[in-house]
């Protein structure tokens, strides 16, 4: 089996019985309980930006929880916060455990599929670090597949504070539940939702040859910024309605190619409501 190291992600273990109550109130997506398929999640803040996201998926000692390795002493922090009286540990196991992605068997241990939405692309692995000495110690091959089915990363692709639930298409994803009561920053979303006023989506962008943060031009307009490069793609996180013409768009002068993700909702050249 091939397991590929995440060096980038930081691992948190929530237990207790309030543990899910916990970050089922705080963050957007639909946390699982015992026996549910793990589920993509983030923590907002008050006005709506991303401050943290992630996958988190139950096991028998409690919900696992990862997120960028730029924003882990944030989380921690806020979630501290939050837990205020509730009966909930918040283990920090970053020095004590990795993430690893495998995708041609399932692996032992804990592990969740990674699952975005309708995409299943394999499975996160967590494990304590004398276990990963064989895992593949880089995560080129992960990278480049998530990359090739659009889906964008905080900490790779934008940073902490920037963008938008929307934006990285955790709508679609499934990374939000709408049916829950309120959490951080749950207004902003929902009046996204109700009123179609997501300004940005995620593009494969192809044939790049720019470094990360490069931007995307449409018509001389600038439509927005691509995420890590991985064998010449990466992920942008576009304006639509500035996409008139997708064979169009350059990058630093040089024409680049642009492709919706299979699990896309929305169109280039798409209007937006105005707030």
């Amino acid at each position: 089996m091939t397991i590929h190291l995440r060096a980038d992600r930081a691992v948190f273990r929530f237990s207790g019985p309030d543990a899910h109550k916990l970050l089922n109130d705080v963050v957007t997506g639909p946390i699982p309980a015992e026996g549910e398929v793990a589920a993509a999640w983030a923590l907002l803040s008050p006005q709506g930006k991303i401050l943290a996201e992630g996958l988190a998926g139950h096991a028998p000692d409690g919900i696992w929880v990862d997120v960028h390795q730029s924003v882990a002493d944030d989380f921690f922090k806020r979630m501290k916060m939050y837990r205020l009286r509730a009966q909930a540990v918040i283990d920090d196991l970053r020095e004590t455990h990795r993430v690893g992605f495998a995708q041609d068997e399932e692996p032992s241990g804990i592990r969740h599929t990674d699952r975005q939405g309708p995409l299943a692309m394999g499975w996160r692995t967590i494990a304590p670090v004398e276990e990963t000495a064989g895992w593949v110690q880089n995560d080129d091959f992960y990278q480049t597949e998530r990359i090739s089915v659009g889906i964008a990363h905080q900490g790779n692709d934008y940073p902490a504070n920037d963008a938008f639930a929307h934006d990285v298409g955790l709508d679609i994803l499934e990374g939000i539940d709408f049916a829950k009561g309120c959490y951080v920053g749950q207004e902003v979303v929902s009046r996204m939702k109700h009123r179609g006023t997501a300004r940005r989506r995620p593009v494969i962008v192809s044939g790049i040859v720019a470094p990360a943060g490069s931007a995307v031009s449409c018509g001389g307009r600038d439509a927005g910024t691509i995420g890590q490069v991985a064998d010449g793609m990466a992920v942008a996180i576009l304006r639509l309605d500035r996409i008139t013409d997708p064979a169009a768009v350059t990058i630093d002068g040089r024409p680049v190619q642009l492709s919706l993700p299979v699990w896309a909702e929305y169109g280039f050249g798409d209007a937006v409501a105005e707030d």
